[in-house]
C-alpha cells in the first residue's frame, strides 16, 4: 500500500484547509523560483515578500479553504488558490494561483 492515502497527509496540489493554512504559512521561508522569499507572521496578518534585497509589507487573509488573499499597500489586492506542493510524501511548499489570471508562484520551503 503506497503512503499517499494515510489520514491527515497532503496530496500533490491539493487544497490547502482553512484550518491548516496558518501552520503551512508559517512553517518556513518560502523561496520563489525568481530567488525572492516571503515570510508570514503566526497571526497570519502579516507578511514580508523580498525580492533583490527590497522588503515590501503586506496583509493577508484567510477567505476558506484553499482560499487567500494578500493587500500590498497602496492598492494591490489579489486572491489565490493555494495548494500544497508535496514530494516524496513530504510538504515541501505552497503554490499559489491568482484567481483572475491564473498566475500560479511556488514558493518552497527554506
Amino acid at each position: 500500500m503506497s503512503g499517499k492515502h494515510h489520514h491527515g497527509e497532503a496530496e500533490d496540489g491539493e487544497p490547502i484547509t482553512a484550518q491548516d493554512m496558518p501552520a503551512a504559512l508559517t512553517a518556513g521561508t518560502l523561496v520563489y523560483a525568481d530567488g525572492a522569499n516571503q515570510t508570514f507572521t503566526a497571526d497570519g496578518q502579516r507578511t514580508t515578500y523580498v525580492e533583490r534585497g527590497t522588503s515590501t509589507q503586506g496583509t493577508s487573509e484567510i477567505l476558506g479553504d484553499g482560499q487567500f488573499s494578500s493587500f500590498w499597500p497602496p492598492d494591490y489586492r489579489a486572491t489565490y488558490i493555494v495548494r500544497w506542493i508535496v514530494q516524496h510524501d513530504v510538504r515541501i511548499g505552497i503554490s499559489f494561483t491568482e484567481t483572475h489570471n491564473g498566475s500560479r508562484f511556488e514558493g518552497l520551503y527554506r
